[in-house]
């Protein structure tokens, strides 16, 4: 259905379109109660989410903000959505550019379309990883994982989950460097797995430079739990002595499995499926 070449087969964190001079960035996504966020979740921390995690989709393909459009479904919480809505779009830069409200009954949802530009091509693409690069990812793993168990202390922990920090500048001074990258929403190892599907090869991840990245003890959830919103990548031997990444792997020609753990499939289930 989405034969259009912006819309990279569907298999990429967003569209990218050239429109003169320039390559535009749109990405969108949904968050409902429930699935994506809790029951009880503070309505500020929603907004800040929602826009948080499309904004992590343009830092994986390297881009620059342009603005945001936000669809809202009204409660008795609308003025707690607002402010944080204002937060997170005062943080990051971000102008507000339109979107649309609704009052429906059931589970509320809500969306996210963001535009970018992109600053650098051809632009990041989780296709293009292939054997012989370096799989590398940014800072820690699984520390929305703990957030979750903590919710409302103002520890690191607590604030990674309820409001993610997208990686705009690390992702656009990666960008030229890189041969393939995706933000990590649903787990390393679901994610990592998608990308080597998206690229027909093999992503080949060493645990032991994994361990030290997650938390004592959780390990293996570590690696399958989501709201991470770090960036894993592909490209060449020697980037972690030029950008604050760490070498986890290596890619191979496509064998049995699209994904190895010390050489073996891990475990399923990868990540958080939804």
């Amino acid at each position: 259905m989405a034969t259009c070449p912006a819309a990279r087969g569907l298999e990429d964190d967003a569209a990218v379109i050239p429109f003169g001079s320039e390559t535009l960035i749109l990405t969108h996504d949904t968050l409902v109660q429930g699935v994506h966020i809790r029951e009880d979740e503070d309505a500020s921390d929603i907004a800040w989410k929602l826009v948080a995690v499309n904004l992590s989709d343009l830092a994986a393909k390297g881009a620059e903000p342009l603005g945001v459009l936000v669809s809202h479904m009204l409660g008795e919480d609308d003025q707690a959505f607002v402010a944080g809505l204002h937060e997170v779009l005062g943080k990051y830069d971000v102008p507000l550019l339109g979107g649309d409200t609704v009052r429906a009954e059931g589970r509320r949802v809500w969306g996210c379309t963001a535009i970018g530009r992109a600053t650098c091509t051809p632009v990041p693409d989780r296709r293009g990883a292939k054997p012989g690069d370096a799989v590398y990812v940014t800072g820690q793993l699984g520390l929305a994982m703990l957030g979750m168990e903590d919710r409302g202390s103002g520890s690191v922990a607590d604030l990674a989950y309820r409001r993610p920090a997208p990686l705009l500048s690390l992702g656009r001074s990666l960008a030229p460097h890189v041969t393939a990258m995706m933000d990590i929403s649903d787990g390393l190892l679901l994610d990592a797995a998608r990308m080597a599907k998206a690229s027909s090869c093999t992503l080949a991840l060493d645990a032991a430079r994994l361990r030290p990245l997650a938390p004592a003890g959780r390990f293996e959830a570590a690696l399958r739990w989501g709201d991470d919103y770090q960036l894993l990548l592909t490209g060449p031997d020697g980037l972690e002595a030029r950008f604050a990444v760490t070498k986890i792997g290596i890619v191979q020609e496509v064998g049995q499995s699209s994904l190895l753990l010390d050489g073996h499939p891990p475990q399923e289930p990868l990540g958080f499926s939804h």
